[in-house]
């Protein structure tokens, strides 16, 4: 088995999940009282927020590629960064590393290639939502189209995120704007929901989106890290 190397606390709400899914994944493939190799290192998610608000992008991939360099040196073999937004700079990332790098979008686009699903709705911070880092990323090389809310709802979704979700906070309203939202992206084509930031799996699930696919990005991000892991 391959150590995991997780860059998380961004924020530790999500982080959690992730080390869950993937220890419970292991355990399900493995059997008996098999876990995952794991070496974390997270963030003060006060310091990253304050990075992305003002935009210093270039401070937050040196603070993430130090960091991927630290859980090298500790022994992972395979680096998970735990948290969509943060995809941005993705790139400095793998770059300073020589372990294996797993990008979240080719796990999600992955996933909606079996699918076969050709246009989904995406739902993230504003940072995910209206930056092309993310949506390239899953377009490329595919016949997928991929949809975003108009500014209104891309506000109600990033505020909820940063005021509500990444606080622990799960409020039953939130959940059904956020249905409302979802109903408009399928009113206006999509056919499946991209849950493209950590956080909203912990409000919305499938069972919530109807007839829609499903693609919960820090799920399947995990698994796919398993798979790394895993892999002969």
């Amino acid at each position: 088995m391959r150590t995991i190397g997780l860059l998380g606390g961004m924020s530790w709400e999500s982080s959690i999940e992730y080390e869950r899914i993937i220890n419970q994944e292991v355990r399900r493939r493995l059997g008996g009282m098999h876990s995952a190799s794991l070496v974390v290192i997270a963030y003060d998610f006060a310091d990253i927020e304050r990075l992305q608000s003002q935009e210093r992008w270039q401070e937050a991939a040196d603070v993430l590629a130090g960091g991927a360099v630290r859980l090298e040196r500790a022994g992972a073999e395979v680096i998970v960064v735990c948290t969509n937004t943060m995809h941005r700079v993705a790139d400095a990332v793998e770059r300073a590393v020589a372990a294996s790098f797993i990008h979240i979008a080719d796990a999600t686009a992955a996933a909606i290639e079996r699918a076969e699903v050709p246009t989904v709705g995406l739902l993230g911070t504003r940072y995910t939502m209206e930056g092309d880092f993310l949506l390239d990323r899953l377009e490329q090389g595919r016949e997928l189209r991929v949809l975003v809310p108009p500014p209104e709802d891309r506000q109600a979704v990033h505020q909820v995120i940063y005021d509500e979700l990444v606080q622990g906070v799960i409020n039953p309203r939130s959940r059904q704007v956020f249905l409302e939202i979802i109903d408009r992206l399928g009113a206006a084509g999509a056919q499946g929901i991209v849950a493209g930031c950590t956080e909203i799996e912990l409000l919305v699930g499938e069972d919530d989106v109807g007839p829609m696919a499903w693609f919960p990005t820090t799920r399947l991000h995990a698994l796919a890290a398993v798979d790394a892991a895993l892999a002969p």
